[in-house]
Parts: C-alpha cells; structure tokens; sequence
C-alpha cells in the first residue's frame, strides 16, 4: 500500500491528499509528529519535513511539488497540471503563488503561529504576526476571486493543481475560523465549488486535539 507521512493541518500534505485522491489512487495516511524527529523518518526525508510518500515498491518522494509532478508523470491518465505547455506554466506560477506568497503572508503568520509553535514549544503566538497573516489574507482572497471570475478554475477551464494548492492553504487557515469569507463572495463561490469535490470531504473530517474547527469549516453551504 502506498503510504503517505502528514500533518492533518500541513497545507502541502493536504496537496498531495487532494492530488491522489483526484487521481483515484489508493494510500494509507500516516500522522508524522516531525518535532521528535524520528530517525526512521529521518532516512526518508533528511529535512524532517512532511509531506513524504512511500510508493508500494518501497521508493519514498519527500516535496509537495516533487510529489505532484512525479503523480503527474506516472499517473497521466488524470491531468491535474494542464493539456499545454501555456497551461501547464500557469499552474505552476499559481502553485508557486500560493505555496510561497501565501504561505510566508498567511499561512506561516496565522496556522504558526497558533499552531505549529504549540507543538514545537516554540513560546506564545506572536499577536503582531496574526495581525499581518489577517491582514493579508484579503488581498489574496480579492486575487482568488478575479481569477474565478475570468475564468472557469484558477488556472484556466479544468480544477488542477491551482486550485489544490489554493485551498490547501486555505482550508487550514479556515479551520482556525480566519478567513474572512463573507467580505470575499467571488472567492466563497469558487472555494465553495472546491469543497464540493469528493476528494475534499475527508480533509473535512481532520481535527487537532484540544482545537477543534468552527462550525462552518464542515459545512458544505456555509
């Protein structure tokens, strides 16, 4: 069975979930506590870092977009990354967008901060980081919806890895209720859309110990 090492709250194991599942490929989800910084982990993935996928034959891919790509190769049959070489760019400058703008504005300034630091013993969230992270978040949710208006999906007429990405960020910064979506209609419609999809409901069924989600993280019209 292919095994894929997470983090129920980690935006860049929950890409590679949603890859997968969209692919219709089986795989047994293993939670990786990557602060004990086990060695066997270690072995797989010197940088400590989830997410990391062992595949049947025993061939482990640590990276998110190392992940993907290598699904996208060996799994052609369901296109997640484009039918053209324009197409295929433009999914990777949005991949890109959000793995890198958003999660350094965002994601490291709210899911961090409130979270990650928890686990790390990191000391207390910084208030002055979950202000920008809250901050921020508008201006790419105002982006979120522009693309959605032009255009079927983020990147153009199929759901790809755009849109995976996009709200894998976001759907972890919502389960921590800050998303402001009733400001951002355009961008509430697509993710909306998104959370539709069958290979999104198990990710809505993810909790963290002692935080559980606002109501409305699960709700499919929320």
């Amino acid at each position: 069975m292919r095994i894929l090492y997470h983090q129920p709250l980690s935006p860049f194991s929950r890409k590679v979930r949603l890859a997968l599942k969209e692919k219709g490929l089986e795989f047994e989800l293993r939670v990786e506590k990557t602060w004990d910084r086990r060695p066997e982990f270690l072995a797989l993935n010197p940088a400590g870092q989830v997410p990391v996928m062992v595949e049947p034959d025993g061939q482990a891919f640590a990276d998110s977009v190392a992940i993907v790509e290598y699904l996208e190769e060996v799994y052609p049959d369901r296109r997640l990354l484009g039918f053209d070489p324009a197409g295929r760019a433009e999914t990777r400058r949005l991949m890109a967008w959000f793995d890198q703008k958003f999660n350094a504005e965002v994601t490291l300034n709210l899911l961090f901060e409130k979270v990650s630091k928890r686990f790390y013993g990191l000391g207390n969230p910084d208030s002055g980081a979950i202000r920008v992270g809250k901050q921020l978040i508008g201006y790419h949710l105002d982006y979120i919806g522009e693309l959605s208006e032009r255009r079927r999906w983020l990147a153009g007429d199929e759901f790809g890895l755009a849109d995976i990405a996009a709200a894998s960020h976001l759907s972890c910064v919502d389960y921590l209720g800050d998303v402001p979506w009733d400001a951002h209609p355009r961008a509430k419609d697509w993710y909306v859309r998104v959370k539709s999809r069958p290979s999104f409901r198990p990710l809505l069924g993810d909790h963290v110990a002692g935080m559980p989600p606002p109501p409305q993280y699960a709700d499919l019209d929320f």
